[in-house]
């Protein structure tokens, strides 16, 4: 089964809780602290592998969560790193970020479309400190430590397009399959009833100068733009394609339809679909040349394709236009042409090929765009008057301070309090309007509002 977009949740892995210990020696009555730290929680990575083909692996799983870190012990032993869990994709995944309750996509996290290619979509939680890191110089014997940091977890969205060079594109019946079959190993179903194919076929063409991956995308009909045919989940996977290869059936089938009407058509609907396909270089093929009585269609087709091709150079008949204004003739059951459109295709493959690798070598590359996007915006937080004397604070990074917190230590809250003050927090509240012994809610917890100016004696000493 070709399965090409899923949905999954995925969760990093818990930091493990760092640890509240104090040396023990013979001797050595007051022994200074020797809390050891939690581990890190592992990742969830996303990886492109090239002997992957498809999703169906996450057809029926939907979840998926990395190793916990474990626990800090006493006599500085940190806790174990949990391990990362990698989840495999096939190349030309694309991975964005999905909403399970609205049902929308969000941004794109990566676009996986080399071998090894891999993106971490679920960063595991860092461990907690032990009290070995709270010692200052007022406070000798800190008798608290971190608990572990939650990890980050959602939905995200897999979507499979095929790592095609060039796509075989086409009203049903034009005989894709067939030319697909004779030009390569591919061995799609072949039938002479329409909609013959409903998933896309790929196939490796080896022509005497260069070797490429063909695609046999599923008949486009009139509308598919909008979804009618299964024209989105059939259009999308031409995007990724340096070349279009229209195939027209040039007798009209047994319809008798007008061969110049359906090249009008897709040409149509590839241009509604997205405004990038009028500039991607296409090839026009005339298929089923075998067949008597195509003469006049012939011509009347080689018009409007080189009509096409000189509008999209601007007028200009001497500039390079990126529809080839030859009119290539093939026969899918005789061979005849098949070796020519073959060899085109690869020429015309390996210089766009080309060309795209000049130009990536020279941009820069940014690496980890999407996570410092999302670091940036769990830094934020929000303060939210619910009432006259209430206020809730709402914030990634704010919450999982909370979480991470001892509530059975007094000497834990006091140190979140200067954690709060550090980033801002009392003083946007004070901003917001909250008062003295007014309610302060955060995740699960709630809290009596002090200004700064109250708790400042609280403060001294400790630091981050």
């Amino acid at each position: 089964m070709f399965i090409d977009k899923v949905h999954i949740h995925v969760k990093g892995g818990d930091g493990g809780a760092g640890c509240m210990s104090f040396r023990r020696e013979a001797h050595v009555p007051k022994g200074g602290p020797d809390g050891g730290d939690g581990g890190h929680g592992g990742n969830v990575v996303i990886q492109a592998d090239g002997s992957v083909s498809s999703l169906i692996d996450y057809r029926f799983k939907h979840h998926f969560k990395a190793q916990r870190g474990t626990h800090g012990k006493g006599s500085r032993m940190h806790g174990a790193n949990g391990d990362d869990l990698i989840l495999k994709v096939p190349m030309g995944t694309i991975v964005r970020e999905y909403d399970e309750e609205t049902k929308e996509v969000g941004e794109t996290i990566a676009d996986l479309t080399h071998d090894g290619d891999a993106v971490v979509v679920a960063q595991g939680g860092v461990g907690g400190r032990g009290n070995i890191h709270f010692v200052t110089s007022t406070r000798r014997a800190p008798a608290f430590a971190e608990l572990g940091e939650p990890a980050h977890e959602g939905w995200i969205e897999l979507e499979m397009k095929l790592m095609a060079d060039a796509a075989l594109v086409g009203v049903p019946s034009a005989g894709k399959s067939s030319i697909i079959s004779r030009v390569s190993a591919a061995k799609p179903k072949i039938a002479d009833y329409p909609f013959t194919t409903l998933q896309p076929n790929l196939g490796v063409v080896r022509s005497d100068d260069y070797d490429y991956v063909i695609a046999d995308v599923p008949g486009l009909i009139e509308g598919a733009h909008e979804g009618k045919g299964l024209g989105h989940e059939f259009l999308r996977h031409v995007e990724r394609t340096a070349i279009i290869v229209h195939v027209v059936d040039i007798t009209g089938g047994f319809e008798g339809r007008d061969p110049v009407e359906d090249y009008r058509i897709i040409n149509r609907e590839l241009e509604l679909y997205s405004d990038e396909f009028a500039a991607r270089p296409r090839i026009v093929v005339a298929n089923k040349v075998d067949m008597p009585g195509f003469e006049d269609n012939l011509e009347r087709l080689r018009e409007a394709v080189k009509a096409d091709s000189l509008a999209a150079a601007g007028g200009n008949e001497f500039a390079e236009s990126p529809i080839d204004p030859k009119l290539y003739l093939t026969s899918a059951v005789t061979g005849k042409g098949l070796d020519a459109l073959a060899a085109a295709i690869g020429t015309r493959v390996h210089e766009i090929r080309e060309a795209a690798r000049a130009a990536q070598e020279a941009e820069p590359h940014y690496d980890h765009v999407w996570e410092r996007k999302r670091q940036a915006r769990e830094q934020k937080f929000e303060v939210v008057k619910l009432s006259s004397d209430v206020y809730r604070v709402v914030g990634t990074q704010v919450e999982r301070m909370v979480v991470q917190c001892d509530w059975e230590n007094e000497e834990a809250i006091a140190f979140l309090q200067h954690r709060f003050k550090r980033l801002g927090i009392d003083a946007a509240l004070e901003a917001a309007g909250a008062r003295d012994g007014d309610e302060i809610r955060i995740v699960g917890r709630s809290f009596e509002f002090e200004s700064s100016r109250m708790h400042e004696d609280i403060y001294a000493g400790l630091d981050i």
